[in-house]
């Protein structure tokens, strides 16, 4: 009846402890545009139920520099739609003095079919299953794995990957 008993407050005192965590990196987003003047532009979304201030800050890089810019919306008038673009974003997120910290990066290519800016998504080019090389010698070895000239009495050994002993 104790074991009973105990287990209930323990139960109630954990409930009474638990909050729901909120996750506000898992709202954030993104979405490209393209114009003449700007070929990349990104828009942060996701942050209008967030109580508290919101920074964004961007990195976009081709193949030769990177650039940056702030703010939850930027434009990117130095890449070209040819370029393979590297876009991360870090956003800090201030609600009554606790910072919360949210990043992420993404590869990207100009679709001119769609006349937007993709994700590039990495797909396998083949998968090949390995055979273990077994080789079957029999050599001796202790279990410490020196190798042994003769079969040991009354000790353990190892013999083609199995343990033995001989009595």
């Amino acid at each position: 009846m104790k074991k009973i008993i105990l287990i209930l407050l323990a139960l109630f005192g954990l409930q009474t402890q638990t909050q729901a965590q909120v996750m506000y990196c898992d709202s954030i987003s993104y979405t490209t545009s393209s114009t003449i003047n700007f070929p990349f532009g990104v828009t942060g979304s996701g942050t209008t139920n967030i109580p508290g201030t919101v920074d964004w800050t961007w990195t976009v890089c081709n193949a030769n520099m990177c650039y940056s810019s702030s703010g939850q919306s930027a434009s990117f008038g130095q890449v070209s739609i040819t370029d393979t673009l590297k876009v991360c974003y870090n956003v800090l997120i201030d609600i009554n003095g606790m910072t919360y910290t949210c990043a992420r990066c993404d590869t990207m290519v100009y679709d001119p079919n769609s006349y937007q800016w993709v994700s590039m998504i990495g797909n396998p080019t083949s998968i090949t299953n390995l055979q273990p090389i077994t080789i079957n010698d029999n050599k001796i070895y202790d279990l410490l794995g020196r190798e042994l000239t003769s079969i040991p009495i009354g000790k353990l050994y190892i013999r083609n990957k199995r343990l033995c002993i001989r009595k």
